[in-house]
């Protein structure tokens, strides 16, 4: 994100009265936890109750593999998971860890399936108004610490694992090319792919490989 993808998702931002700071600050990568059974293989996700966030994007990927999902606002989460709702979740390590969730989860499965970060934004107008000196020093803060913060957020992500099994979770890893070939099976690049565009998608895959 600190390369071409993130200037053009940059210009974007711009493009809707926003001014987005230079880095972008790391939530880290997405594991998905369960009550019932660890998953293992995307053939486990099939009609798997799993709570994802209010976005298509969520919805997409996990309706690929065939899952029940259900959008639900994180602050309902943990009662939803208490309640069976839904059987699982899916969220950076940092989540289970700050909100308890291995009160309510057992398994923890490491399927890296999405990374996410934070913009840091800034109201466009306002920021365009301010003197260049105040702009410049304020860029050059808040860029400097999501270095940090990211160092901060790695080194988190690491150690969690060891803090989570304490708690009684069972972590498994996974073949994550399996679960990328399902996606690829069902269609999710190619539509996301639709949705975003040719150049969008061409910078994507010149950052992190081809998906198609």
């Amino acid at each position: 994100m600190d390369g071409d993808l993130g200037a053009y998702v940059r210009a974007e931002i711009e493009g809707k009265g926003l001014y987005a700071f230079d880095r972008i600050w790391d939530n880290g990568f997405r594991q998905i936890s369960s009550s019932t059974k660890p998953i293992a293989t995307p053939a486990d996700l099939e009609n798997f109750k799993i709570r994802v966030p209010v976005s298509p994007m969520w919805t997409s990927m996990f309706s690929a593999f065939g899952s029940a999902t259900t959008s639900i606002n994180f602050a309902e989460t943990y009662t939803a998971l208490q309640t069976g709702i839904v059987d699982g979740q899916e969220n950076p390590l940092q989540i289970l860890s700050d909100f308890k969730l291995w009160e309510v989860q057992k398994y923890v499965s490491m399927t890296n399936h999405m990374w996410d970060g934070f913009w840091l934004l800034a109201n466009g107008r306002m920021w365009r108004g301010l003197p260049d000196d105040v702009k410049e020093i304020m860029a050059n803060v808040f860029n400097a610490e999501a270095l940090v913060q990211r160092e901060t957020m790695a080194t988190i992500n690491t150690s969690l694992r060891g803090e989570l099994e304490g708690n009684g979770m069972v972590f498994n890893d996974v073949t994550t090319a399996d679960f990328q070939k399902k996606l690829v099976d069902a269609g999710f690049y190619a539509e996301w792919k639709g949705k975003f565009g040719d150049d969008a998608w061409a910078k994507l895959e010149a950052a992190v490989g081809h998906s198609l």
